[in-house]
């Protein structure tokens, strides 16, 4: 039976952590899009997921090429959305871990940082004009209030410092890493 589940998820973490406890429930996820995720009834634990962020598009011939090299390493590509790959591996065939070193997973949480800070500046930038055609009403003589320009302000700066606080774990991660990695040499 197909299952749709409308969740927003701001962490990908927390949302790789989700996807995990709907499969220990018996729900393997089939598709996603925006907010939207389909899912099937399976075992109980039959999966294990795993979400990351590509370096190019899915399209591009070195992601297909990366897809295809983990595909025929057992593990399922179940859906894309954007960069993001959701990937899954049946739980028997062991523990699934998508970066093994510690390099390749300070390289892939630089690049999860660098996408929200890139999401961090054009939310601000939004914000920024929003907030630049509050101010030339206030100082012109205008008739109406720009409202819609006040609301999608506040809503873009409250999107942005949600970014910011996102970004503020991956960063200790790639701190604790980079520490870590030190101490190995």
């Amino acid at each position: 039976m197909k299952h749709i589940v409308r969740k927003p998820y701001w962490d990908y973490l927390k949302e790789e952590q989700w996807l995990n406890e709907m499969s220990a429930r018996g729900f393997a996820l089939t598709d996603y899009s925006w907010c939207r995720y389909v899912f099937a009834d399976a075992e109980p634990g039959e999966y294990i997921y795993r979400i990351e962020l590509l370096e190019h598009w899915p399209t591009h011939p070195e992601s297909m090429a990366y897809i295809r090299f983990l595909e025929e390493n057992g593990v399922e590509c179940v859906a894309t959305y954007m960069r993001w790959i959701y990937l899954r591996k049946k739980a028997s065939e062991g523990s699934f871990d998508v970066y093994t070193d510690i390099d390749s997973k300070i390289k892939h949480y630089q690049r999860v940082n660098a996408f929200f800070t890139v999401l961090m500046c054009l939310e601000f930038g939004a914000a920024l004009i929003n907030v630049a055609g509050v101010l030339a009403f206030v100082l012109s003589s205008e008739p109406e209030f720009p409202t819609v320009n006040a609301i999608c302000a506040g809503l873009l700066i409250v999107l942005g410092l949600i970014f910011v606080k996102l970004g503020s774990p991956i960063r200790k991660m790639i701190r604790r890493l980079k520490k870590e990695k030190t101490i190995r040499e």
